[in-house]
């Protein structure tokens, strides 16, 4: 059933690229940072899952578009930190946008 819903194929391929990025970070920031940008990113495949199995999706989505924006500023920071580099930080900043306009759309075409 996830297949007919592309912001869950979006987001599964995205959350592989955070893993493996994130993977990487310095041993000090592995516990800081990282597990945040993990647990968030897990929390959006969550609200994902929420989304397609409610009929009320708008709270899910809601929810989506912040932890987006969460992940916004952490990977911002993690750029300024050089744990990822401005090229990683550009293409996982596309990628999020790209979410967040599927989730906005979705919560757009119900309303």
């Amino acid at each position: 059933m996830t297949k007919d819903y592309p912001i869950f194929e979006h987001w599964y391929k995205t959350l592989d690229w955070i893993f493996k990025t994130v993977e990487r970070f310095p041993k000090f920031a592995k516990y800081s940072i990282a597990s945040r940008i993990i647990n968030e990113a897990m929390e959006t495949l969550d609200n994902i899952i929420e989304a397609i199995y409610n009929k009320n999706r708008i709270p899910f989505l809601d929810k989506i578009n912040l932890s987006l924006e969460k992940q916004r500023v952490m990977f911002r920071i993690s750029c300024d930190r050089k744990f990822i580099s401005k090229k990683q930080y550009e293409y996982i900043s596309r990628e999020l946008n790209k979410a967040g306009k599927m989730a906005g759309g979705w919560r757009k075409s119900i309303q």
